[in-house]
């Protein structure tokens, strides 16, 4: 059989002292005889090859399937066109049709497993014999082809890497980490091909580490239920970082009591909200309103001119059509509901921003659902829309934007509450005309100089990234959810303080994505809002969205008395830094 093979690259010069501690494995030969006699079981071109088992060279065998394919795919077509035109049904096949169609699965099949596999193979063989040599640290040479060597510009130099610290010791591993590390089984693929998620991390871990030559040692590996994150959460992990989950509370919302998770790294962040709880606590408690539901999804669309995108525009906008539209949207899911359509129009291409409640779901992936069945829908009245893409970043997610801040995004909350003269003196250490006068220079004017965009506070996503880590949040949601405006009004002849944080685009959700992992999901429990809401769909993630605006107004509250009482420095001097002498710990 006529098989081309590539000669295998000479193997680089080695010192004695690697070549000692380089472990080479060797294939069985293959067995068959070659024109040139018998080969060498360590040579590259004894690996056996797919395209070896085809009776015919592999170029004619494809020719062959190819022509086959396109030319029953033809007859089929053209029959079938004459039956439609003689009202024949399409169910009633001859026998020579059967014969086409088993010949048409049959090449399809084919090709789809073998067609250019020479073409990938010859990749494959080239990237075996051109990878970089990793056991070589000294080895710093870029390849721009087979025969030119580029040198890597000088790096700044590094400090010297901890020692690597051997973890597994199977010789199975063995195997698997040395394929890893010479490229022959994907890192992406250990998973599926182990069917051990624990195991399959720590093969990468290792191979990680003799790729790069840096130890893992502190990041942990043990004591994590990687199955959980399986096609989920997170791929190709190594490990997982810890992050302390402290609690703020209790905070006196609406009536009852809750525990606030937060998950930082920051000194002085839990203590200060916590103060702010009880600031809010010996007051009387706090107070919220839901404003709105709706997760939002943006398609772009493109026409031949700008008439034909407002034709679609005055479609979508038009309330008859609404009832039909929600219809066919509804269709993704039984908790997905449309609210709304808004457009807007630049130049022919036409943004429609869909608004729909998501029940205790976040909602990204339900409506987004919802939308690509619209615009399906559409297709047939407007066969011209060319879309674009799904999301046109009118929605807009994970990004500063006005519309969210206008329009809301997710659940738009309002929290309040009246602190007391006295606590505000006892508590917060300061009076209530400082803080108006701060947060008028500071939280509205300030942010006006700075152009600041839903920044209209003084450190709403401290408290939102916080809790949404620890709540499984999508932490990168935390741009859009913080935005907040904080207002203080002296009330009651000047007395006590009214204090509001208005928030019109939090996106949370208590089920799905990290809300389902273990610790995020014992602190969704903690505060009462774990999982799905069976008895009212959606309550849950709706009474989150409050909780996270309370800790936001007790947040605000703490930070901004301590800035009134010129605390700020000295409190973060005292929990923000660290007392260990760290040439101590060094050593």
């Amino acid at each position: 059989m006529d098989i081309r093979r590539r000669p295998p690259r000479p193997p680089p010069q080695r010192t004695p002292a690697h070549n000692a501690g380089t472990h080479h494995h060797h294939h069985a030969q293959s067995g068959r005889s070659s024109s040139s006699g018998a080969v060498d079981d360590r040579s590259p071109s004894s690996t056996p090859r797919a395209s070896d088992a085809l009776p015919l060279p592999l170029y004619l065998t494809n020719a062959v399937f190819f022509t086959l394919f396109f030319s029953v795919a033809y007859y089929l077509l053209h029959r079938w066109r004459d039956k439609i035109r003689n009202s024949t049904p399409l169910h009633v096949v001859t026998l020579s049709e059967i014969a086409a169609i088993v010949s048409l699965i049959a090449s399809f099949i084919y090709l789809l497993g073998f067609f250019g596999i020479d073409f990938v193979q010859s990749f494959i063989s080239r990237a075996s014999h051109d990878a970089w040599d990793l056991d070589d640290p000294h080895h710093h040479n870029f390849l721009v082809d087979d025969r030119t060597p580029r040198i890597a510009p000088p790096l700044l130099k590094l400090p010297d890497p901890e020692p690597v610290i051997p973890t597994l010791s199977s010789e199975e591993d063995e195997e698997m980490i040395k394929s890893v590390v010479e490229g022959t089984t994907p890192s992406y693929l250990l998973e599926s091909k182990l069917g051990d998620c624990k195991r399959a991390a720590s093969i990468r871990r290792e191979a990680l580490q003799r790729t790069t030559g840096r130890s893992l040692q502190g990041l942990p590996l043990e004591g994590f239920d990687y199955e959980s994150i399986l096609g989920q959460c997170c791929e190709m992990p190594v490990g997982y970082v810890q992050i302390p989950v402290g609690i703020a509370g209790p905070l006196l919302l609406d009536g009852f009591e809750y525990w606030v998770p937060m998950a930082t790294t920051e000194g002085c962040l839990v203590a200060s909200t916590n103060r702010g709880c009880k600031a809010i606590h010996a007051s009387g408690g706090a107070d919220s309103v839901l404003l709105r539901d709706a997760m939002t999804r943006a398609p772009v669309v493109r026409f031949g001119s700008a008439k034909r995108a407002s034709d679609l525009k005055f479609f979508l906008e038009d309330p008859l059509n609404f009832d039909t539209l929600s219809v066919v949207f509804n269709r993704s899911s039984r908790f997905a509901r449309l609210q709304g359509i808004q457009c807007a129009m630049a130049g022919k291409n036409l943004y429609i921003r869909f608004s729909c409640s998501t029940g205790d779901a976040m909602g990204m992936n339900m409506v987004s659902k919802g939308v690509q069945n619209v615009l399906d829908f559409l297709q047939s009245d407007f066969p011209d829309m060319d879309v674009i893409g799904i999301s046109g970043n009118f929605c807009s997610d994970k990004k500063p934007a006005a519309i969210n801040w206008i329009e809301g995004r997710g659940k738009s909350v309002v929290c309040e509450a009246i602190i007391k003269e006295e606590v505000v003196k006892k508590v917060l250490k300061t009076n209530v005309a400082a803080l108006v006068e701060l947060n008028m220079l500071k939280n509205l004017a300030g942010s006006a100089v700075a152009g600041a965009l839903g920044g209209y506070n003084a450190h709403a996503s401290n408290i939102v990234s916080a809790v949404f880590i620890a709540t499984g949040q999508d932490p990168a949601q935390n741009v859009e959810s913080s935005n907040c405006i904080t207002m203080m009004e002296a009330v009651n002849d000047g007395k006590d303080l009214h204090v509001s944080v208005t928030m019109p685009s939090i996106e949370v959700g208590t089920v799905g994505g990290g809300t389902q992992l273990s610790s995020q999901s014992a602190c969704l429990n903690l505060i009462g809002v774990k999982g799905a809401n069976k008895e009212s769909a959606g309550s849950n993630s709706r009474l989150l969205a409050t909780v996270v605006a309370g800790a936001v107004l007790a947040g605000e509250l703490s930070l901004l008395s301590a800035i009134a009482a010129g605390q700020l420095v000295k409190s973060h001097m005292k929990y923000n830094r660290s007392c260990k002498d760290m040439t101590i710990v060094a050593s």
